[in-house]
């Protein structure tokens, strides 16, 4: 299966709407009660995850799949994605001096954020359009979308 390169923007899209409600979600509360960097991109990892996986199986959800096959579709289609998504994000906000430790008032904690997000995204499409070439990542989706 040939992906294009449109197919997998729209696809890495999808994953980054999910990680960044979670990511965005994670760090605020993170910074807001004072976890230490550690447990500030623990709990935004285990939020861009579930957000995620949520916005997939809602939408497979639609098709009339159960909720058991539509959270295998999700899990079979946004993994890989998110990982990618959450590694490069989360290592720069690590990296950028005071990221982590700026307040939420800061622009450098905002700069960056948006900064490893986009940057994120730029690194994921081509993992997506690779995984939809060969009948993963969301060509799962559109599988159940069919079917």
């Amino acid at each position: 299966m040939r992906a294009s390169w449109s197919t997998a923007v729209s696809a890495t899209l999808h994953c980054l709407t999910g990680c960044a409600i979670g990511e965005v979600l994670g760090m605020v509360v993170g910074t807001a009660l004072g976890l230490p960097s550690w447990g500030t991109v623990v709990l935004a990892v285990a939020l861009a995850f579930f957000f995620g996986y949520a916005l997939t199986v809602r939408g497979v959800l639609r098709t009339g799949l159960a909720f058991g096959a539509a959270l295998k579709v999700a899990l079979a289609a946004d993994t890989v994605s998110i990982a990618v998504m959450e590694v490069v994000d989360n290592a720069i906000m690590v990296v950028v001096p005071g990221a982590m430790e700026a307040g939420l008032a800061s622009l450098v904690f905002w700069g960056a954020l948006a900064f490893s997000l986009a940057v994120a995204f730029v690194l994921t499409v081509p993992v997506n359009r690779w995984l939809i070439s060969r009948g993963k990542g969301h060509a799962v989706v559109h599988h159940a979308h069919h079917h």
